[in-house]
């Protein structure tokens, strides 16, 4: 069995103004609110989606990356 290399970096791209901002993923928690960096928009996580990473960076969280549920209990 091979597990997959994890990315950390995802380039979040705010659906305000359209700035995009390459950041570090967090490994140990979920990321439900990001403050554009440029407008100042708050960033919430898409229905269905676990995180701001999830429904507007360039990559999906690590949990998700691995296949497995983010957030869960």
């Amino acid at each position: 069995m091979t597990l997959k290399s994890t990315i950390l970096e995802s380039t979040i791209t705010c659906p305000h103004c359209g700035h995009r901002e390459t950041e570090t993923m967090p490994t140990d928690a979920c990321q439900f609110f990001y403050d554009c960096k440029q407008c100042g928009f708050l960033l919430k996580p898409k229905a269905g989606d676990c995180c701001v990473f999830c429904s507007y960076g360039s990559v999906k969280c690590p949990p998700i990356q691995q296949q497995n549920s983010c957030c869960s209990p």
